[in-house]
Parts: structure tokens; C-alpha cells; sequence
């Protein structure tokens, strides 16, 4: 039960986290967007041959801060949601609370790609984010990545048969 519990907990504050932050981007708006502004415009990195890359279109610009608002939310939700889930099947049998699992793993693995594809991906290799002093986002999506990947590691392990 200890486990199961652990492992609702953990879901919930996956959940939390993305909902406040993708809540926070939309209430600041500006303070976020300038970090896909300058990512995607490359502005900050050093001269290179990658510069070709770029993207300075300010409609693009908002359309991919936008969507990472969403995925943000998405995930949340989805988390959210899939611990209602956990919890409704808390007590009863191992393949019922397995069962439970699945949008709770939907919703984590909604933010691992956020954060390992978009920003390490996408900002960190194709808009050479590392290379900005100023608007390198890769050790805080690397943190996020860690936390929501060992969450989906944790939830997945298989559930005691012992009745409960």
C-alpha cells in the first residue's frame, strides 16, 4: 500500500508541475517567450556555420511557445487525471492498479518528450541553446527530464500480487 500510495503522490506532483508551469508561462507570457525568442533566432550563440538554422519569424516564435503551453497543460491534466485513476483503483488487486496506470503514463511520458525532445533536442542540439550564456534552458530541462523520467520508472514497476 506504501508503494502505491508513493507512486499516486508522485504522479500527482508531476501533474501539479506541469500545470504550474504552463499556468506561470501563460500569466508571464513574456518572461518565457524570450527564451524561445532568442533560442529560436539564435541570436546569442556564436558565429558558425549552424546559424543557417535560425528562425526569426516572431509568428513561429509564439507558435512553438504556445505549443509548449499546451504540452505543459496536456501533461498536467493527463497526470492529474491518471492519479484520480491510481487512486480509484488503490485498493484493489494488482492488475486493476496496473491497469490504472496507463494515463498516468501517458501523461509522463507527454513530458518527457517535452523536455527531452523540445528543449534538448530541438533548443539544445538543433538551436545550439548550449551556446548561449544567456538562454540556455538545458540544465533545468535536464532536471525535468530526470524527476518525470525516474516518476515513470517508479510507477511502472509491476505491482505486488500479495492481496492488499
Amino acid at each position: 500500500m506504501i508503494s502505491r500510495s508513493a507512486k499516486i503522490l508522485f504522479v500527482a506532483l508531476v501533474g501539479v508541475f506541469g500545470l504550474l508551469t504552463g499556468a506561470d508561462n501563460i500569466i508571464d507570457y513574456p518572461t518565457n517567450f524570450e527564451v524561445v525568442r532568442h533560442v529560436m533566432s539564435m541570436d546569442t550563440t556564436s558565429p558558425g556555420g549552424l546559424l543557417g538554422r535560425a528562425i526569426t519569424n516572431a509568428t513561429l516564435h509564439h507558435f512553438v511557445y504556445g505549443s509548449i503551453i499546451i504540452a505543459e497543460m496536456c501533461y498536467g491534466a493527463i497526470c492529474i487525471f491518471g492519479c484520480l485513476r491510481l487512486v480509484s483503483a488503490l485498493r484493489s488487486d494488482a492488475a486493476s492498479f496496473e491497469a490504472a496506470k496507463e494515463p498516468a503514463v501517458l501523461g509522463l511520458a507527454i513530458g518527457f518528450a517535452l523536455y527531452f525532445f523540445g528543449f534538448m533536442i530541438v533548443g539544445g542540439e538543433w538551436f545550439q541553446m548550449w551556446r548561449s550564456t544567456q538562454w540556455n534552458m538545458q540544465q533545468p530541462a535536464f532536471r525535468f527530464i530526470g524527476c518525470i523520467g525516474l516518476v515513470l520508472i517508479f510507477l511502472r514497476q509491476p505491482e505486488s500480487t500479495k492481496k492488499v
